[in-house]
């Protein structure tokens, strides 16, 4: 094997754990990507035994693929587009995010034997998915064709606290309950929060949150609300690749495409089976690997199956050698969060994109 992605699936279940405390209230595990690349199956099943008490999921067909694996469980599925097969997820109890009249309307013409299973999205800020101006047009006529389980929206800057475009969606938020209640719907779940609202705004907790990033042990921003250490979170994917090659090269070797890079000295290059293909960003700069206890750089560009790494001119390594790509920084290797920054990118899009030729490997504990 040459790369795989280890998997804590006891890291996941106190995450779980931990936000269920920090929040007092239901949480919906967000599973959605194949749970942030960690897996759907085997992370859904992890956070339904931590407690919690719904699955999200963005697509209708990954809402299909865990009823197929037999999860009974509430799961919502927010981003059904018109013409999608609206029966199937109604007939599979799967719930469905509702934005628009148009949408309303549709899946309520595809229910037969039972009522199909809605949220209603409103937007309060986000200016994405959800109600916006047709929201005072809704009327409890159009509703009837329905169950109406929940209303929600999504913060835009849950991770910066201290902004009011956060208070002022909260305020929006309770103004769009409020016009549901008068519609005659009262029990109904309410949730707002994500993972960054559920850590640090208490107020918005609702009836249930919605956790993504942080279940999987990662800070939804690392210089505004911390890093996982500090946050109690622990991060539940490590990455390791092999070394397929370790030569001795001399000063000012040109390495990679477009010779970006030299060596200024004499040294030890180790060629890491992993590239873009394998999801590893081609933008990084200042990433590397964990090799024989210490931090080796990237050097040249990162290529389709293959980057290179400076191990040093009296590095140990070895053809063969495994390495650390990222892991949760408790000995020093590099994280997802540095993955992130030498990408100009974030924690989130770094775990999410390890392609599918990497293996998952699924452990109670990893590090």
């Amino acid at each position: 094997m040459r790369a795989e992605a280890l998997i804590d699936l006891s890291a996941i279940k106190h995450n779980v754990e931990l936000l269920k405390d920090v929040s007092g209230t239901n949480l919906l595990a967000v599973v959605k990507a194949d749970a942030y690349g960690h897996g759907l199956i085997p992370v859904a099943k992890a956070a339904l035994s931590a407690g919690a008490s719904y699955l999200g999921v963005a697509l209708l067909e990954e809402a299909v693929a865990l009823r197929e694996a037999g999860i009974t469980a509430p799961i919502l599925a927010w981003l059904v587009q018109p013409g999608s097969d609206f029966a199937q997820g109604i007939e599979l109890d799967i719930e469905i995010a509702v934005a628009s009249l148009a949408a309303l309307k549709e899946i309520s013409a595809a229910a037969k034997s039972k009522k199909a299973r809605i949220h209603l999205e409103v937007d309060t800020g986000m200016t994405r998915g959800g109600f916006l101006n047709e929201w005072d047009q809704l009327t409890a006529e159009q509703l009837k064709g329905v169950d109406v389980v929940g209303i929600f929206s999504h913060f835009a800057r849950a991770d910066e606290p201290a902004e009011k475009q956060n208070s002022d969606q909260l305020g929006r938020f309770s103004a769009a309950v409020a016009h549901l209640n008068s519609l005659g719907h009262v029990n109904i779940m309410r949730h707002l929060s994500n993972s960054a609202a559920t850590l640090k705004n208490g107020a918005a907790s609702f009836d249930m949150v919605r956790t993504g990033i942080a279940m999987y042990g990662l800070s939804p921003d690392v210089q505004t609300l911390g890093d996982s250490k500090s946050l109690g979170l622990r991060p539940a994917m490590q990455l390791r690749a092999a070394l397929y090659l370790v030569k001795d090269v001399p000063v000012g070797s040109p390495v990679g495409y477009g010779a970006t890079q030299s060596t200024t000295v004499d040294t030890k290059l180790g060629v890491v089976a992993m590239g873009y293909a394998d999801g590893i960003p081609r933008i990084a700069r200042t990433a590397g690997v964990w090799s024989a206890g210490k931090r080796a750089p990237i050097i040249g560009r990162v290529s389709m199956d293959q980057f290179v790494v400076d191990l040093g001119v009296d590095a140990k390594a070895r053809s063969g050698d495994w390495v650390t790509v990222f892991g949760n920084g408790s000995h020093g290797e590099y994280t997802a969060d540095d993955w992130g920054a030498a990408s100009q990118s974030i924690n989130y899009e770094i775990v999410t994109r390890i392609g599918p030729r990497v293996p998952r490997i699924y452990a109670p504990h990893v590090y």
